[in-house]
């Protein structure tokens, strides 16, 4: 569990400079950035799948993308009670064998052709994901001195980037490549018999999924990962009773700027493939368009390997603005130019959105002390933000698919007003 940078980070600085004590632990932390940036960004290449599949409305497929969200709001506080309880070490491997059975759990839909067992899986998978984030993200950002925190916390996250753009091209070989709906003109109207043989597509990278999960389960729960001191969360809680999260204006309005980042994301990795298959943006086919959607998750992991060197010369909070302009200018392209100007305009969303979500959380546990531990489960329950997804599916459906990036250009617009004054810390506090 992350400890209160006023205690234990110094003790952990120290550490490093010591011993690289935790340099492997960081190692292993980064593989874990990876796998669920990867199983995350799955959803990106299946959305669209399962459309097809099940014959659904952009809302409805909106209402998937929901569910998984919301299994962050209602585990992030379990799972740090578990944490608190099991120890770090084991808490993540129980997160990762919960994804295994999730992942499970999506052959035995893909076998049953159930839209049910689809949402439930999904449901289990993004639990154990929530899991590991509450633990990972605070530990990274108070792992070493306070001053680099964002910088340390989004690099680590390029990893996780990095497992979001090989995940499409796993999803585009393995999923719509092998089947009829991936290859084939949008608005093909699919026979019974070639739906439920989509269906099926689902299983090989599930399987290989599950494979790899875990293994990783295994070898973390071998690991000699160091221990961050039950004693010194006891103190903690004694010096907490006094405080109140409420008190600092960085950490409430970080939990909105945490929400509204991961639902630009996600709208826009969501809802790329169905948009630039339009005939009116770029007229290709599914598994074709999910080569331009790797650009766009390709521009996140290059944003967050730039941003994380920007930030050692530059304060974060500017670099998060500057970014924030570039996320807002593309979105807006995508809702107002025409043809394929506007997935272009869509691929530059994913440099500007690169940075939010680290930086924003290092920026909103700035100053918490003893409350970061609470602060960082807040931040991980924001996440589920992400369920709001389905208004934009909803946008879609009445209005069409380039009105719903309005969205991504408020939710840009707000992290602009995060950077320049909603990150500063209430003095008081």
């Amino acid at each position: 569990m992350a400890l209160p940078p006023g205690s234990t980070a110094t003790v952990a600085h120290n550490d490093v400079a010591g011993a690289p004590r935790y340099g492997p632990a960081l190692t292993l932390l980064a593989s874990l950035f990876f796998m669920w940036g990867f199983i995350s960004v799955i959803n990106g290449t299946l959305l669209p799948h399962l459309r097809s599949v099940f014959a659904l409305s952009y809302f409805e497929t909106g209402l998937i993308e929901s569910v998984w969200f919301i299994g962050y709001l209602l585990a992030s506080i379990p799972a740090a009670r578990l944490i608190e309880r099991i120890g770090y070490q084991r808490a993540l491997t129980t997160g990762l064998a919960v994804m295994t059975i999730g992942s499970l759990g999506m052959i035995l839909a893909a076998w049953q052709v159930s839209y049910w067992i689809t949402i439930a899986s999904l449901f289990i998978v993004s639990c154990g994901i929530a899991l590991l984030q509450v633990a990972a993200n605070p530990y990274v950002a108070v792992i070493g001195p306070p001053e680099s925190a964002e910088s340390r916390l989004t690099l680590v996250q390029a990893f996780n980037t990095t497992g979001d753009v090989l995940a499409i091209l796993f999803g585009k070989y393995l999923i719509l490549a092998r089947t009829t709906g991936g290859t084939t003109a949008q608005g093909t109207e699919l026979t019974h018999a070639q739906r439920m043989a989509d269906a099926q597509a689902t299983e090989l990278p599930y399987l290989i999924v599950a494979i790899v999960l875990a293994i990783l389960a295994f070898l973390i729960a071998r690991a000699k990962l160091p221990a961050l001191g039950a004693a010194t969360r006891r103190v903690s809680a004694e010096e907490r009773r006094s405080l109140s999260l409420f008190r600092h204006r960085n950490l409430i309005l970080g939990c909105v700027g945490i929400a509204l980042c991961v639902l630009a994301e996600i709208g826009v990795g969501s809802y790329f493939i169905n948009f630039v298959s339009q005939p009116s943006v770029a007229n290709l086919t599914q598994e074709h368009a999910a080569t331009y959607l790797t650009l766009f998750w390709g521009g996140m992991m290059v944003g967050r390997f730039l941003g994380a060197g920007l930030m050692r010369k530059i304060a974060p909070e500017r670099v998060l603005a500057l970014f924030a302009l570039i996320a807002m200018g593309g979105s807006l392209v995508a809702v107002f130019v025409p043809g394929p100007v506007a997935m272009y305009g869509l691929i530059t969303v994913g440099l500007g959105i690169s940075i939010m979500f680290p930086a924003i959380f290092a920026l909103a546990i700035r100053g918490l002390g003893p409350l970061t531990e609470e602060g960082s489960g807040l931040l991980i329950m924001s996440i589920a933000g992400g369920a709001l997804a389905s208004i934009q599916g909803k946008i879609a459906d009445g209005y069409g698919l380039h009105w719903g990036f309005l969205v991504t250009a408020a939710c840009s617009l707000y992290v602009l007003f995060y950077a320049l004054w909603g990150s500063r810390p209430t003095p008081r506090a």
